[in-house]
C-alpha cells in the first residue's frame, strides 16, 4: 500500500500592520528598517534585500501562552520543550455553548494530546462582535479536567479561553500551572477531522517571555 499524502492546514491568523487582536492592546507596526532602495547602495547593480522591522506586543494573533504569562517562576519560551508544542497527536471537539464544561470531554482519552476547541468564534475575527464580552470560554472545572486528564496543550478559536469577565482567570491558571501551553485565536478549526491529525504551534525560543504569536497548522495524513 502506498503511505497516504501528507496535507497541511493553516489554522493561524494573519498578521498585519494595523489589525487589532486583543482589545486594548496596540496593533503591530510592520516597515522597513532597510528598504530594497535604500539597501541599493551597499550591494552590486540589480541586487537589493529588504530588512523588515515589526513592533507588536507578544499577544497578537494566533499566539501561544506557556506558563510563565501567568506565573513569573514559570518555563518561558525559551525552556518550554518542543515535545509540548510540535508534532502533537490531536484531537478537535465542537461546541456551540458559550460555556465550555467538562461534559464537553467525557469519556474521551485526551492523554498526551493536543486538545483543540472549535466555536466558531474566529467568523468574527477583525469585527467589533470579536471583542464583545459573549465570547465563548472553558470553564475552571473544564481546565481542571483538561488537566487532570493531562492533555499536552489546549487550543481554542475564541478572543479569549477564559472569561474575560472574569479577573481570576482560572483556565489560564489552571492550565499554565499545570505546564499546559494554551493556544488563542485559533482560526480554520472546520477544516479539521475529529482526530487523525498532528498539530503544531511552534514559538521563537525567547528568554523573560510568556506569549509570542505561532504558525500553528495541522498535518492529516501523516502517521
Amino acid at each position: 500500500m502506498a503511505p497516504s499524502k501528507k496535507q497541511l492546514i493553516d489554522l493561524s491568523h494573519t498578521i498585519e500592520a494595523g489589525m487589532i487582536t486583543y482589545e486594548g492592546l496596540p496593533a503591530p507596526i510592520i516597515c522597513d528598517y532597510l528598504s530594497r532602495e535604500e539597501s541599493t547602495k551597499h550591494y552590486a547593480e540589480g541586487v537589493s534585500f529588504q530588512i523588515g522591522k515589526i513592533e507588536m506586543v507578544a499577544n497578537t494573533g494566533t499566539y501561544v501562552d506557556v506558563p510563565f504569562h501567568r506565573y513569573a517562576e514559570g518555563d518561558d519560551l525559551a525552556q518550554v520543550t518542543l515535545e509540548k508544542l510540535v508534532n502533537l497527536e490531536g484531537i478537535l471537539f465542537q461546541t456551540e455553548d458559550r460555556a465550555i464544561t467538562p461534559e464537553l470531554f467525557v469519556g474521551t482519552n485526551l492523554q498526551g494530546k493536543a486538545v483543540l476547541i472549535q466555536t466558531g468564534w474566529d467568523r468574527y475575527w477583525r469585527a467589533e462582535e470579536y471583542f464583545s464580552g459573549n465570547h465563548p470560554y472553558v470553564t475552571a472545572d473544564a481546565a481542571t479536567f483538561l488537566r487532570d486528564a493531562k492533555a499536552t496543550l489546549v487550543g481554542i478559536d475564541s478572543y479569549n479561553i477564559d472569561n474575560t469577565s472574569d479577573w481570576e482567570r482560572p483556565a489560564h491558571s489552571i492550565l499554565l500551572g499545570a505546564g499546559i501551553p494554551i493556544v488563542e485565536h485559533m482560526t480554520n478549526l472546520s477544516a479539521l477531522p475529529q482526530r487523525g491529525f498532528r498539530f503544531t504551534a511552534a514559538p521563537p525560543k525567547i528568554v523573560g517571555m510568556g506569549s509570542f504569536p505561532v504558525r500553528a497548522f495541522a498535518t492529516l495524513g501523516e502517521k
